[in-house]
C-alpha cells in the first residue's frame, strides 16, 4: 500500500520566523531515508531538513527565501507503507490511503510493486542528492564548486566535508580538468582599455612561482593565526646598549636577531613546530635541527634565504649572516641552497608599519611567525599605568599538526622569552 506523506517544519526552539535558505528538491525526484531536502536558517544557526522516508517528492510547498515556522508545509512524499519510519525530528504525517472504493487486488498490488522498485534503486548511493552542511555547501560554492558532483563524503552516513571539497578540487587541477562549475573558475579576462589608460608589466620569475606556491597552501593547509603581543621593554634597552659599544661600521644588533633565539628555544620545547607532515599526511617528520628562514623583500619580489643551525650561532654571527643573505638576495645572487631546509620562518613587518597581519605558512613548514613594529603603550602593572614597548606577533599554523592549546602554549612562552631575555642562558 502507498501513502502520502507530509514533511513539516519540526520545533527548533520557538523561533517565530525562519529564513529557507536553499531547496534540494522538487517534484518527481526519488529521495531517500536522512537525505537533506532543504537548508533552514534561523538568527542563531542553520539547520538540514531531512527526509524520513523514500520515496517520490510528489509536491514542493517552499522556495529559497520564504519565511516558515514550526508547522509549515515543505512537501509531500509518496512511500510504501514498509518505507515509513519513526522519525528523529518531529515532523507531521499526514496518511492518504490508496482508493478505498478499489476491491480488485491487483491495482493495489501494482502500485505497491511499482514504490519498491522505486526504493530498490534509491538504495544505491550514487544516486543520492548531495548531503552536506550550510557551511560546507557555502565553502564550496567559494571555490566553484558543485557538490552535487562529489559523490559520496568521509563524514557520518556519507556527509561530505570540506576536506572533501579541497581534495575534489585537488583532484581536478591534477587532472587539468576546467569545466564550469566542476573545479575552481578562471577569473574571466577583462580589457581595461575602455576605461583609460593602462601598461602590462610581466610578473617575475619570483613573483610567479611565490603565488603558485601560496595558491597550494591555501588550498591544502587549514591555517590559523593567532595574534599577541611581547613586552621587548627590557631587551630594546639591552640592544641599544650592544650597539652603543660598537665600532663605527660594524653590523648592528637588530631586534630580528633575538627573535630568532627566543623562537629557536621555544622550538626546543615544542617539537611539532620544528616538523614537516608526510607526504601521505599520516606522519610526522620531526626535525632535530634549526634551520631559521626570513624573508626577504627584494625588487624582484619575496624570497627567504635560510639561516642553518640557528640554535649553534650567538647574537652576532646571526647579524652578520642575515646582513650578508639579505644584501645577495636584493642583489639577486642567492643560490637555491641558500633558500632550502627551513624548519620556520619569520617574516617581519617592523620597518615598515601595521599593527597585525597573517602570513601564509611556509610549506612543508608547519607555521611562521609574522612580526610587526613596536610600540610604547600603557601597560597596567597592578597599581598603575606604566609606559612599555609592545611587539605585536602573528603566528599562523597548520592546524593538521598544531592544535590551538599548542599554538597558544607557543606563543607564551615566545613571549616569555623576548620579554626577559635570561631565560634564553636556561
Amino acid at each position: 500500500m502507498t501513502v502520502l506523506i507530509e514533511i513539516k517544519v519540526p520545533d527548533v526552539g520557538n523561533v517565530a520566523e525562519i529564513d529557507v535558505v536553499e531547496v534540494l528538491i522538487q517534484a518527481g525526484d526519488v529521495v531517500v531515508v536522512e537525505q537533506t531536502l532543504a537548508t533552514l536558517e534561523t538568527d542563531k544557526a542553520s539547520m538540514d531538513l531531512p527526509s524520513s522516508v523514500s520515496g517520490t517528492i510528489q509536491q514542493v510547498y517552499i522556495k529559497p527565501g520564504d519565511k516558515v515556522s514550526e508547522g509549515s508545509l515543505i512537501a509531500t512524499v509518496l512511500a510504501s507503507t514498509a518505507q515509513v519510519l519513526v522519525p528523529e525530528v518531529p515532523v507531521a504525517v499526514a496518511q492518504v490511503a490508496v482508493p478505498v472504493a478499489v476491491k480488485i487486488p491487483e491495482p493495489s498490488i501494482q502500485p505497491v510493486k511499482a514504490v519498491a522498485e522505486v526504493a530498490v534503486i534509491n538504495l544505491d548511493p550514487t544516486s543520492r542528492k548531495a548531503h552536506a552542511s550550510p557551511s560546507v555547501r557555502l565553502f564550496a560554492r567559494e571555490l566553484g564548486v558543485d557538490v552535487a558532483k562529489i559523490k559520496t563524503g568521509s563524514g557520518r552516513k556519507a556527509r561530505i566535508l570540506k576536506d572533501d571539497v579541497k581534495k575534489f578540487v585537488k583532484k581536478v587541477m591534477a587532472e587539468g580538468v576546467v569545466a564550469t562549475g566542476a573545479g575552481i573558475p578562471s577569473i574571466p579576462a577583462v580589457d581595461f582599455t575602455p576605461y583609460g589608460e593602462t601598461e602590462t608589466l610581466k610578473l617575475s620569475k619570483i613573483k610567479r612561482l611565490t603565488g603558485q606556491n601560496l595558491s597550494r597552501v591555501w588550498l591544502n593547509l587549514p591555517m590559523v593565526t593567532y595574534h599577541d603581543e611581547a613586552d621587548i621593554t627590557d631587551l630594546e634597552a639591552f640592544r641599544n646598549s650592544l650597539n652603543a659599544d660598537k665600532a663605527k661600521g660594524e653590523v648592528k644588533i637588530t631586534g630580528l636577531m633575538f627573535i630568532i633565539k627566543a623562537l629557536v628555544a621555544a622550538m626546543q620545547q615544542f617539537p611539532s613546530f620544528n616538523a614537516s607532515l608526510s607526504a601521505d599526511g599520516e606522519s610526522l617528520i620531526l626535525k632535530k635541527y634549526f634551520n631559521i628562514g626570513i624573508a626577504v623583500d627584494t625588487p624582484n619580489g619575496l624570497v627567504v634565504p635560510v639561516l642553518r643551525n640557528a640554535n649553534t650561532k650567538s647574537i652576532t654571527e646571526l647579524a652578520l649572516e642575515i646582513a650578508e643573505k639579505s644584501e645577495k638576495a636584493r642583489l639577486g645572487k642567492l643560490l637555491p641552497a641558500d633558500m632550502q631546509g627551513g624548519c620556520l620562518t619569520i617574516s617581519s613587518l617592523g620597518g615598515i608599519g601595521g599593527m597585525a597581519f597573517t602570513p601564509i605558512v611556509n610549506a612543508p613548514e608547519v607555521a611562521i611567525l609574522g612580526v610587526t613594529r613596536a610600540k610604547m603603550q600603557p601597560i597596567w602593572n597592578g597599581k598603575e599605568f606604566v609606559p612599555r614597548l609592545m611587539l605585536p606577533l602573528d603566528l599562523t599554523y597548520d592546524h593538521r599538526v598544531i592544535d590551538g592549546a599548542e599554538g597558544a602554549k607557543f606563543m607564551a612562552l615566545l613571549k616569555q622569552n623576548l620579554s626577559d631575555i635570561r631565560r634564553l642562558l636556561l
